[in-house]
């Protein structure tokens, strides 16, 4: 495909948001993402700089138009690279949907990936965010990937070490941001599958479900329950999931906050600091005294009514809107717990 000029991106963006691309692209292999980036620097060189991967775009918000050249990644296919008794090792492409990848898996009986279910975005961009959920994150299934560096145009492998993965967190979002073109991701998976249902919501809708002895596909199935009923369907309501992280603390400070709020809800980690969850801090704040700002809405921007940390794009409302109630949602968190709340959304 050639470059097109001042492309919506619209149709690429899971908030909704209506901002033009400058110049656009998509590539289907690595080859033709070769060709695209080098006569980017042919077409404009002082744009050059200003180059940018969007996958599924179901975890940026864009605050405006983007003055560059996006590129989107469409590189598909599944491929087993080696197994053996115990595991296999999957190939895939990085421009695959992520949830068509997990339901791939379930009907094989692969297993690592059921409590991943239903998270939007494409495959390329897990490893970027070391996505996460429902007691699993996506470090604990990535075996490597490749990439392309935009600077030389080489393909490099990365191990799990070399991605220096961390709590939504990777590699790619400090040192390596904006430097590589993910273009495949190899997983391993259990070919006879450990059953996690750690995480307390899980075991809740198994019981819902009946279910004594669950399968992959059970587990993958409740996942998509919960899901489907406390967050919005971005294809109905703008929004990119979680908007911001859960913020970890020391567990000495847990328990002053506890002291002060006793319904501060906080998991113990293994590395002895204590996980608070967003979505409780930012119900016990808002707009005004006596109001939350789980259901507030300001035009088309708001905070969704059954999930506090989800921000969502009601119909037409711009990045800069939705990117300044997350300013304010934040300060206000901030005055009340002094908290300081990071965003898991890229704000581009």
């Amino acid at each position: 495909m050639q470059w097109q000029k001042n492309i919506s991106l619209l149709p690429y963006n899971s908030f909704k948001i209506d901002v033009m691309a400058h110049y656009f692209a998509t590539f289907e292999d690595d080859d033709e993402l070769l060709s695209l980036i080098t006569n980017a620097k042919t077409m404009d060189n002082t744009l050059y700089n200003k180059l940018f991967v969007l996958g599924g775009g179901s975890n940026i918000l864009l605050t405006g138009h983007v003055d560059g050249f996006v590129l989107r990644n469409q590189i598909k296919g599944f491929s087993i690279i080696h197994e053996d008794n115990e595991y296999v090792y999957v190939k895939v492409g990085a421009g695959e949907n992520w949830h068509s990848f997990v339901q791939y898996c379930i009907e094989r009986n692969w297993g690592g990936v059921e409590n991943l279910s239903l998270i939007p975005g494409h495959v390329g961009a897990a490893p970027i965010q070391n996505i996460g959920a429902y007691g699993v994150e996506l470090k604990e299934v990535f075996y490597s990937l490749e990439a392309m560096n935009l600077a030389d145009k080489k393909v490099r492998h990365f191990t799990r070490n070399d991605c220096a993965f961390g709590y939504r967190d990777s590699i790619f979002k400090r040192k390596y941001k904006g430097q590589f073109v993910i273009l495949t991701v190899t997983f391993q998976l259990r070919k006879h599958p450990h059953i996690n249902t750690s995480y307390g919501a899980i075991e809740q809708e198994l019981d819902k479900m009946n279910i004594q002895q669950p399968t992959i596909q059970d587990v993958s199935n409740a996942v998509i329950r919960i899901r489907s009923a406390k967050l919005p369907d971005p294809k109905v309501i703008g929004n990119a999931g979680s908007f911001f992280k859960n913020p970890e603390i020391e567990e000495e400070r847990f328990l002053q906050l506890k002291k002060e709020f006793p319904d501060i809800i906080g998991y113990p980690l293994p590395n002895g600091k204590v996980k608070l969850a967003a979505g409780w801090l930012i119900e016990q704040t808002g707009p005004a005294e006596g109001k939350s700002w789980k259901g507030y809405r300001l035009g088309d921007a708001g905070c969704h009514a059954q999930q506090a940390l989800v921000l969502v794009n009601y119909g037409n409302a711009s990045g800069e809107a939705i990117f300044s109630l997350s300013e304010t949602i934040a300060q206000s968190v901030d005055n009340k717990f002094s908290i300081q709340l990071e965003r898991e959304v890229n704000i581009i």
